[in-house]
């Protein structure tokens, strides 16, 4: 590893950016510096313009990923190298497009389950769905954080280094307590392999999209799902239920309840019970069947 790329790593772990986070930082400035042939430390404002066209233009990358790619030079250069002279506000970033997401109905919940492959995956993907927890806060889940007496899953410092307390349904403690008695986790609730980190380590949360990308090439469906999907879908059908947004977000973990109000667009109740302004106005075609004339004309 280059003495700089420990610099940003260092700066990122300092500032608590979550692992996937982290990952992807590193690997947009790795993916800077090699397009240049060069250390960042070398590079500057014309180089970040024409790296930003070279995703646009030559690879054609969403508008999303080149955001966040550019986000990770822009905390490169102000925050690892200090570098006071480039401006980002001269380098607009490209507009993301917003996109209601993936929602599974609650057969294809129960379809996925049903078709991992192992206990682990399973109890994954129950864990997701039954508390909407993120992949990161679901990897570094220890076994006492699971509070069978008060039905209670514990999140330490998850997103923005807030705790919250998320309840546990009585499934999902059966789940759990199968899957201790199958693999007597000793300290995470999923350990990394011997292979990897070690034992005594949390599991990578690559290992949550493993989990939901093993069930979706079983079960064969087109939607474009992965661990978040499980959260939205789990947040949905609460709204559905007729739990109130504020509940949710604090479910979810959200700052805002902005953030929360995209699942009132998702849920089909609310949908349904909204009155299409059609259906609310009379038509002459409502009384009086319209005439072959008419229908000619």
């Amino acid at each position: 590893m280059t003495p700089l790329r420990q610099r940003m790593l260092d700066e990122l772990q300092r500032r608590n950016y979550s692992p996937s986070t982290t990952r992807g930082y590193i690997l947009a400035v790795r993916q800077f510096a090699s397009y240049f042939g060069k250390s960042p430390e070398k590079l500057g404002f014309e180089e970040l313009q024409q790296f930003q066209l070279y995703m646009l233009k030559d690879r054609k990358l969403e508008a999303g990923t080149v955001e966040m790619r550019m986000s990770a030079l822009r905390f490169l250069y102000k925050k690892v190298l200090k570098r006071r002279g480039i401006n980002f506000d001269d380098m607009p970033f490209p507009k993301v497009p917003r996109k209601l997401p993936v929602v599974l109905s609650q057969r294809e919940v129960a379809q996925l389950i049903d078709a991992a492959p192992n206990i682990k995956y399973r109890t994954i993907l129950m864990l997701l769905y039954a508390t909407g927890l993120r992949r990161t806060e679901a990897s570094l889940l220890k076994i006492s954080d699971i509070d069978s007496e008060r039905m209670i899953v514990r999140v330490q410092q998850g997103k923005g280094q807030r705790d919250r307390d998320l309840p546990m349904s009585p499934k999902l403690l059966d789940a759990l307590r199968e899957y201790y008695r199958r693999k007597r986790p000793k300290t995470y609730l999923f350990p990394s392999g011997m292979g990897g980190r070690g034992l005594d380590k949390p599991m990578s949360d690559k290992n949550v999209w493993h989990a939901c990308n093993a069930s979706v090439k079983r079960v064969g469906l087109s939607k474009k799902i992965g661990p978040h999907t499980f959260r939205h879908s789990f947040a949905t059908h609460l709204v559905e239920a007729g739990a109130d947004l504020r509940t949710v977000q604090m479910l979810l973990g959200h700052s805002s309840l902005r953030d929360t109000m995209i699942y009132l667009h998702l849920s089909q109740r609310h949908l349904r019970s909204t009155p299409n302004p059609l259906d609310r106005i009379t038509l002459r075609s409502d009384r009086d069947p319209i005439s072959p004339t008419e229908d000619n004309g």
